[in-house]
């Protein structure tokens, strides 16, 4: 059990048969009654972040996120399949549990897929991964002196803000937690 003055910044815990994640903490004292954590926790299967305060002495339990490393194999009809790289089951997710994933997502990319008792809640990615750029402005020269950027579609088909330097056919270094460009790979 982890009491509710044990805190921290992405720290699991289970409320009411669900697991949360806190995404801030602030222990409270006020000059007159008790004292109280007062935090923003994030449900994982559902994304929906709430404010909740907790008593000093309320003790929760740690949610167990199981996590196992898997191989994206394809998509068929809305279906992205994974196969586990050790006992080669396959699962099948849906968009919907894939959510922002599905922009960084190429096939025999290994990943983290992460469940609650049984229940698959997402994917974790690398930070950063390698995409080629299959269609993009072209660069217009004497226009590099302004730090100037352009749109570019990678073959995923997410579209990420590139400098004016990089064209069709580049491999690009983007970072998966901000969806931002880093460098050319």
């Amino acid at each position: 059990m982890i009491s509710s003055t044990d805190f921290r910044t992405g720290l699991t815990i289970e409320i009411d048969g669900g697991a949360w994640q806190v995404v801030e903490f602030q222990h409270v004292k006020p000059g007159k009654g008790a004292a109280f954590v007062r935090t923003k926790i994030k449900n994982v299967e559902t994304g929906a972040v709430i404010e909740r305060t907790f008593n000093p002495n309320e003790k929760m339990p740690p949610a167990h996120l199981e996590s196992r490393k898997m191989q994206y194999l394809y998509e068929s009809d809305g279906q992205y399949t994974f196969m586990d790289t050790e006992s080669f089951e396959q699962t099948e997710l849906t968009k919907e549990q894939l959510g922002d994933a599905l922009n960084y997502l190429k096939e025999e990319m290994e990943v983290v897929v992460q469940s609650f008792k049984g229940r698959v809640i997402g994917i974790s990615l690398p930070n950063a991964v390698v995409l080629e750029v299959v269609e993009c402005e072209p660069s217009v020269k004497g226009n590099t002196a302004t730090g100037a950027t352009k749109m570019a579609k990678v073959e995923t088909g997410y579209e990420v803000r590139v400098p004016l330097f990089v064209n069709e056919g580049d491999k690009l270094r983007v970072d998966t937690r901000t969806g931002a460009y880093i460098e050319r790979a």
